[in-house]
């Protein structure tokens, strides 16, 4: 079996599930050793209180043909993130991708709530946990991404720079906080290429992460039932989708070509050739402006 990331190194922090943990496995899939990070453990859970673990991950990482190593880290602690960045370079000498998926805030927002009703307390969190986090965990980890040239550094956000940009995203905090990783990745790709590496901002699209799945009822073999309930949840993709769009991006050589940019799974599906797990290629961001926003009745023809 093809091993394109045998010999890399990758930390993709933010592992517990969901995107995270898509990412992981893939990269473990094209052979990469795989730092995964993440609050919740065997032994503890986060106030998520849900029961996927790091230890699973990292698992997966294994089974899928890599190498996981799961790190307990919580990444508003930079004495940790630095720990867990030493750690990496005593045992491997180099990092080769970095991937900063830390969120944790599903639960810290109210949908289309303003700012002067939203609960302070929450929104403040939020924007820790999705923006100072990245900050910390790059301040970091970027001087050994720095070591080798063609490192790569992904910012995962929601959402592309596109329609974020035409889109309200849910509430203040929620839409202030992925715009900002969204320039993130723009300000990095101009501090990280002159420096031969590359940075860029990743968006998955409605992502069938374990907490979506049991939100509607249902399971990943078991999505197409809520469709009934919620019909353009046809669009939706599975983690290893955006999972395989990390994987092809950190074996491409010509990588740099995307610096500072904004992509998603569905459009780098075309441009590498890679499918979900049902060998579809479900293309969100288009559909969302073409048929979901504009009220048409749910269709994904010519979208997966």
């Amino acid at each position: 079996m093809s091993a394109p990331l045998k010999d890399k190194v990758a930390l993709v922090a933010g592992a517990t599930r969901g995107a995270g943990r898509g990412i992981a496995v893939e990269l473990g899939a094209a052979g990469a050793t795989v730092y995964v990070t993440g609050r919740t453990t065997r032994d503890h859970r986060s106030e998520y209180d849900r029961p996927e673990t790091i230890e699973d991950t990292a698992d997966l990482v294994t089974e899928a043909g890599g190498h996981g190593i799961a790190v307990p880290t919580d990444h508003l602690e930079p004495d940790r993130v630095a720990a867990l960045v030493e750690r990496i370079a005593t045992e491997q000498g180099r990092l080769d991708v970095l991937v900063n998926d830390i969120w944790g805030a599903e639960h810290l927002f109210a949908w289309g709530t303003p700012l002067w009703e939203h609960d302070l307390d929450d929104g403040l969190r939020l924007l820790r946990l999705a923006v100072e986090t990245h900050a910390v965990t790059s301040h970091h980890a970027l001087p050994l991404l720095l070591r080798r040239p063609g490192g790569l550094l992904v910012e995962m956000t929601d959402g592309t720079a596109d329609y974020n940009r035409a889109t309200y995203r849910n509430s203040f905090f929620y839409d202030l906080a992925k715009t900002a990783v969204l320039r993130m990745a723009f300000s990095l790709g101009h501090e990280l290429g002159p420096r031969g590496a590359t940075a860029l901002a990743l968006t998955p699209g409605w992502l069938r992460s374990e907490m979506m799945l049991d939100h509607f009822g249902v399971t990943e073999p078991t999505w197409r039932d809520a469709l009934d309930r919620v019909p353009h949840f046809a669009i939706s993709e599975s983690p290893r989708y955006v999972g395989r769009a990390v994987a092809a991006l950190a074996a491409d050589p010509e990588v740099a070509r995307f610096n500072g940019a904004s992509l998603s799974s569905g459009g780098l599906a075309q441009e590498y050739g890679f499918t979900d797990l049902d060998g579809s290629r479900p293309d969100a961001f288009r559909y969302l402006v073409e048929v979901q926003d504009p009220g048409r009745p749910a269709d994904v023809t010519g979208y997966r």
